[in-house]
């Protein structure tokens, strides 16, 4: 955590400091967000946040899949550090600290409205009102993420993505219900004199692939974008990409027509979900409270909508691991774009900053940054970001670096990615074994060095996933529980 944050400790916080109103999304790639440059998408109630505050242009999850992500954003430390590396180990508490716990430890307590994606209620994960909480299934989540390379095809996969309708899932009740939920909260905190803190955390863009008509009619199928190189011929031929697309069941493309109804199905989710960060944000307004509060929009990871013919996340290219980042609201430059990169673990430190809480001992060695001082910053093209992924659909541990507009991958015994993301966005040309780029190579390797050892971890991490794995029964008793495509809102 950056040394520049506040370190003394202030007692309890006066109304003088602003109120945090964290506004989360699931699976919501910034590129299908219209202050992300996307024209057709309709997003309003985002891009007003992005219009009085400052958008993040290169913006990264930490590990993209929900447990993971969301564990990393609650405790601000990478997955190797707590350990919550698959959707199998959902964080408790116990991990490490979480910015729940230096809130409520001067006093105010953190308001948690929809998914977290925890062990438990009862876990002392620093977050103790919970409203319409949802946590992984029984408190176990899914082993089936602990499988890797022992984990067969998933077939309900793809059948997630060709399963497009019109119509009302659990997933669309769920978000309305958490925005009216949100809504009501606001209101009534309208009353308080000391600054509080709210999350509220939507289910959608995620599949299922069910929208409401209204929302699905905002994208005719003609009018849709067809994604990056999604024809076999062009598709990514890495080595860790084609084990995710196999054990996805996407080797065999989708069809044109099925292809372009996710898209729109996507599309409509997104939209369907602006409008109810609106149902939020116009409760802020109608309350009186809109200028004394920092307002944070961020996703748990990206989408890879197509892109490789790939869909979901768990991989290390930009839509998986890309989130959009977007603050506002007091002390935060209007209509800004900052292209210092930053990801997930800045959540914590900017939740200090915002709520001027002391900075802990315990906490200085966070990787993070205030996001509020980034914004107010000149750009930092030194910066580093990193992300892992050791879930479902892999076979080795798969980590990133980004430092300015290079971007280095280490899929372990499987391969290394070099891309200069200025030059190519889309990332057409992996230069790792280009001898112009031998120098800028190494020094990204030093730099992924200097956060953990990659083969270290990998190994330490499969190993206590087969240990997890036998402890429930073995390989098979994995394979006789049902596979769950998402989690269930009853959490069952």
């Amino acid at each position: 955590m950056s040394d520049e944050l506040r370190s003394e400790s202030h007692g309890n916080p006066r109304a003088k400091a602003p109120n945090v109103l964290l506004l989360m999304s699931d699976q919501h790639v910034p590129f299908a967000c219209g202050t992300y440059g996307n024209r057709l998408i309709r997003t309003p109630n985002i891009d007003g946040i992005a219009s009085r505050g400052t958008t993040f242009d290169a913006s990264y999850c930490n590990s993209p899949i929900c447990v993971p992500s969301r564990a990393s954003m609650a405790t601000g430390r990478y997955v190797h550090q707590t350990g919550n590396a698959d959707n199998a180990t959902p964080y408790t508490g116990a991990e490490a600290a979480s910015w729940g716990h230096r809130a409520l430890q001067v006093g105010i307590p953190a308001t948690t409205i929809g998914k977290l994606h925890y062990r438990a209620v009862e876990d002392n994960t620093g977050f103790t009102d919970q409203i319409s909480p949802l946590h992984v299934r029984n408190g176990v989540g899914d082993l089936y993420h602990a499988l890797r390379d022992r984990q067969p095809p998933a077939p309900q996969l793809r059948g997630a993505v060709t399963d497009t309708r019109a119509g009302e899932s659990d997933y669309i009740r769920f978000d309305r219900q958490v925005a009216g939920e949100a809504a009501d909260w606001v209101r009534a905190a309208a009353h308080r004199e000391e600054p509080w803190l709210c999350k509220v955390s939507f289910v959608t863009p995620h599949y299922p692939f069910v929208v409401p008509e209204e929302y699905l009619d905002l994208y005719p199928l003609d009018s849709l974008p067809t994604p990056l190189r999604s024809a076999p011929d062009q598709w990514d031929r890495d080595p860790a990409v084609d084990i995710y697309r196999r054990s996805c069941a996407l080797d065999e493309p989708l069809t044109a027509e099925q292809t372009q109804r996710a898209v729109q199905h996507y599309y409509g989710l997104v939209s369907f979900m602006d409008a109810q960060v609106g149902t939020v944000l116009d409760a802020l307004e109608d309350s009186g409270q809109a200028e004394d509060t920092i307002v944070l929009y961020v996703s748990d990871h990206g989408e890879l909508l197509g892109t490789d013919g790939l869909w979901f996340k768990g991989t290390m290219g930009e839509a998986s691991v890309r989130i959009p980042t977007i603050i506002a609201g007091p002390g935060v430059p209007s209509g800004h774009r900052c292209q210092t990169n930053v990801s997930l673990v800045d959540v914590f430190p900017t939740i200090v900053d915002a709520l001027e809480l002391p900075v802990l001992p315990e906490d200085k060695d966070l990787p993070g940054d205030s996001l509020l001082r980034l914004a107010n910053a000149p750009d930092d093209p030194t910066r580093t970001v990193f992300s892992e992924f050791h879930s479902a659909n892999s076979h080795t541990g798969s980590f990133m670096v980004r430092q300015g507009s290079w971007k280095y991958v280490l899929n372990v015994d499987l391969s290394e990615r070099l891309f200069n993301l200025d030059d190519d966005p889309h990332e057409y040309r992996d230069l790792a074994n280009d001898p112009a780029h031998t120098d800028r190579l190494e020094q990204l390797r030093r730099e992924m060095h200097a956060i953990c050892d990659p083969v270290t971890v990998d190994r330490e991490v499969r190993a206590t996933q087969r240990s997890r794995v036998e402890e429930f029964g073995g390989v098979d008793a994995v394979l006789e529980r049902p596979l769950m495509a998402y989690s269930p809102t009853g959490g069952s």
